[in-house]
């Protein structure tokens, strides 16, 4: 959070290791602290331009069929599946347990030790980071009402205007 600060205060910081290694420390506290919400928080703002690149993409009959995934499928294409459902009209309570359905899938794959060593070697709580627990999504859904008023807001934010949205809807529904 005093990033900027501590560059202002001290320049070298950009440069040093031992400095980095130094400031690194509560942002890894902070991030392991914040879990997964914070996370879904980081991708919906900061992933934004691929989200709506994502969502301009399935929005195109053309290019049907699609499938969007990640290694899990619980992190961005957890969102990108919480919103589309969001966006038809799925209840919560339908959207919180699709993306519960990701809570194993690493143990599914037999990957869960190479996940375990990629997050430790980057010192993230694999614990906190490699479940899908139904509160994440409640608090993320929640999240999102409370940050862009709903996520027909969020999308707006994004520049996936009514249009866009109008199109996607009919993409995958024909309504």
């Amino acid at each position: 959070r005093d990033i900027a600060g501590t560059i202002l205060k001290a320049p070298s910081t950009i440069v040093s290791k031992s400095a980095r290694e130094n400031i690194k420390k509560p942002f890894l506290e902070e991030i392991n602290g914040g879990g997964l919400p914070m996370l879904n928080d980081l991708l919906l703002r900061f992933g934004a331009p691929g989200i709506k690149y994502v969502l301009d993409l399935i929005s195109d009959k053309n290019r049907h069929p699609v499938a969007f995934y990640c290694t899990a499928g619980k992190d961005r294409t957890g969102m990108i599946a919480a919103i589309i459902l969001a966006l038809l009209g799925a209840e919560d309570d339908a959207i919180v347990e699709d993306y519960s359905l990701s809570a194993n899938v690493y143990a599914e794959m037999n990957d869960h030790k190479a996940m375990v060593g990629a997050l430790s070697q980057r010192s993230l709580d694999a614990k906190t980071f490699l479940g899908a627990p139904p509160q994440v999504m409640k608090d993320t859904l929640k999240n999102i009402r409370d940050t862009y008023g709903s996520v027909e807001g969020y999308l707006d934010f994004i520049g996936f205007d009514e249009k866009s949205r109008q199109r996607l809807k009919y993409a995958l529904t024909d309504e």
